[in-house]
Parts: C-alpha cells; structure tokens; sequence
C-alpha cells in the first residue's frame, strides 16, 4: 500500500514517521518553497523539531505523482491552505476512490466552514475521513503511546483507516461516525488552549486551569451541538482528550501563543517568532463569529480574540471574564 502525506510540517512529517512500518511507499509532498535542502538529499529536518525518516519515504514538489497510486492521503495542511490544496488535487487527477484523510485542526475564513465541507464543495465524490485526537508531535516522535479517533460518515472508510494507520503500543485508533463533533472538537479547543497559556503565563493558579478547561468545554459543547454535533462526541479523543493534552502542555503551539500573549507580546511578533502555525488564533476570530450568527455566549473565546485582535491588557480580560453577569451551570447529558 502507499501512503501519501500533503504538507511537509511538523505534524505531516511525524505521520510519515510514525507510519513508515504501516507501508511500502510513503511520498510527502510540499511546496518547493517549503521543502529544505536538508529535507530532500537527507530526509532530516531540525525545525520546528528533529525528524529523521527513513531513506524509502519519497519528498517531492509534484503533487500529481505523489497522489499516483496512493491508497490513502492525508492532508496536513494549514486550513487556509486546504481549498487551494483541494483545487489542486482535483487537477492533479485525484480519484475519488483513494481516500483522503484531513488531519489539519481549523475552521476556515471567511466561510465558517469545517474542514470537510470545504473538501467536499471541490471534491464531492471523494472518499474522505477526519484524524483528530491529542497528538503532540514532540510526543509522539519520542515513542510516547497516544489514541486518536477517525472520523467518517462511512464507516468503512474509518475502519480502513483504522487498520492502516494503527500503530501497536504507540498509535491506537477509534472510529467514529460523528464528524461534526469530531472536526469541531478538534478546531475549538485550540482556542481555549490559547487561553490556558495565558493563565499559565500570569501565574494565575491550578483553581484558574481548572475552571478555564471547564468553562472552555462548556463553550465548545454549546457551539458544537447547534451546529449538529453529538454532545457524547465532545467528551472523548477529539474533545475532551485533545482539550487536557493541548492546555496542559508548553509543547503545544496554541498554548505557547497564549504564554507569549500573556507577557503582554504583540501577535505578529509572536507567530513570527513561533515559525509555524498555531490554528486556535484564527479560530478564535471564527469561533466568535459563529457564536454570534447562533446567538451563543462564548466569553472565553471572546476573551482570547480581544487579546489576540486588539490591545486590550491582560488584567483587563480577566477582570471581564471574572466579573461578568452570574448565571446557572449548564448541563449536558
């Protein structure tokens, strides 16, 4: 079987990594412009992280004969890349037998969609699953075990997948058919992972972590079921499980955008400096317009766009998200 693997960052070069056992030919393709020296004679590269793969893994800049043949692709591109990528796909001779397999976590703008409604309005007959779960890079190329859901409205795509994909002891997967909330559990709590850096960054206490994973669950919870998604979705791999590995961790890009926010750092200077893309900063900004095309309260996502978005200081967004209208708990069952 071959493995073919869009986007040649961090995360895509670690699923070639970690699955170079699971296939005979594995290609991963990138922009020229993306793709190092280094990358290409020596399949190495050292940032953002050291990654070494194996000499039959294939790096190329053609995207027509990296898709050729391949079973399965999967997509790691940047959201705001992945129509560009789609239209280029279908122009490369894309088959809509091959599956595609988007593993980008985001919500694209201007149209507020999910990852998989932009896949398919450009390619509607495509085979297609999602990858979502709490799976940081660093960890994962240390040999540190993980689980992770793939999503599908056919569960035969997901359990092809699954086989394929799975790794023993390192790598392990779950299917799930609820990819509304796989995709938004996935895309939302990396906003909320803006947010725990934040708190970290201004020592504001276990109390303050606890509460902003809860009223940030809260939040995605809302947003997700009325767009259609299974609240039981949120609570497992792609929700909850992504929300504790992603706002507990420094190794996360999102909470180290949060950290850097909170020592008072202008966003520009800090994407310049982090090199690599952190999704939960334009998912803050789609998240809050979702939230007000629903009429949906989401203070901490609203919180975490003014400090992204505007000059706003730290202590005056935790004196509004502290000192707001008292209400009732929410439940969901």
């Amino acid at each position: 079987m071959k493995l073919t693997v869009l986007g040649a960052g961090c995360w895509g070069l670690t699923l070639a990594w970690l699955l170079t056992n699971n296939f005979d030919k594995i290609t991963v393709w990138g922009r020229a412009q993306d793709l190092s020296e280094d990358l290409i004679k020596n399949k190495h590269t050292s940032k953002p992280l050291e990654v070494q793969l194996d000499s039959k893994v294939e790096i190329t800049s053609d995207l027509a004969s990296a898709i050729e043949g391949a079973d399965i692709i999967l997509s790691v591109v940047a959201t705001s890349g992945t129509r560009d990528v789609c239209e280029n796909l279908k122009k490369a001779g894309i088959k809509s037998s091959q599956i595609l397999v988007n593993a980008s976590k985001g919500i694209e703008l201007p149209s507020l969609m999910r990852m998989s409604e932009v896949i398919k309005e450009v390619l509607p007959d495509q085979s297609l699953a999602i990858l979502s779960g709490p799976t940081l890079a660093k960890e994962v190329l240390a040999g540190k075990p993980t689980a992770a859901c793939v999503a599908s409205e056919d569960m035969k795509i997901a359990e092809f997948v699954q086989h394929a994909c799975n790794v023993p002891s390192k790598f392990r997967l779950y299917t799930n058919s609820d990819v509304i909330g796989v995709e938004l559990g996935g895309s939302l709590k990396n906003v909320i992972a803006i947010a725990s850096g934040f708190a970290h960054e201004m020592n504001l206490g276990d109390n303050c972590a606890g509460t902003l994973l809860t009223r940030g669950m809260a939040e995605i919870v809302r947003v997700s079921i009325n767009l259609g998604a299974n609240p039981s979705t949120l609570y497992g791999l792609s929700g909850m499980g992504d929300l504790i590995a992603t706002c507990s961790s420094p190794m996360s890009r999102n909470y180290t955008v949060g950290s850097m926010l909170g020592k008072g750092k202008k966003i520009d200077d800090i994407l310049r400096e982090l090199g690599s893309v952190a999704e939960g900063v334009k998912t803050s900004k789609a998240i809050c317009e979702l939230a007000k095309k629903l009429d949906i309260d989401v203070p901490v996502s609203n919180a975490i766009y003014e400090a992204v978005y505007t000059d706003i200081t730290p202590e005056e967004l935790l004196s509004k998200l502290m000192n707001r209208k008292l209400k009732e708990e929410e439940r969901y069952v």
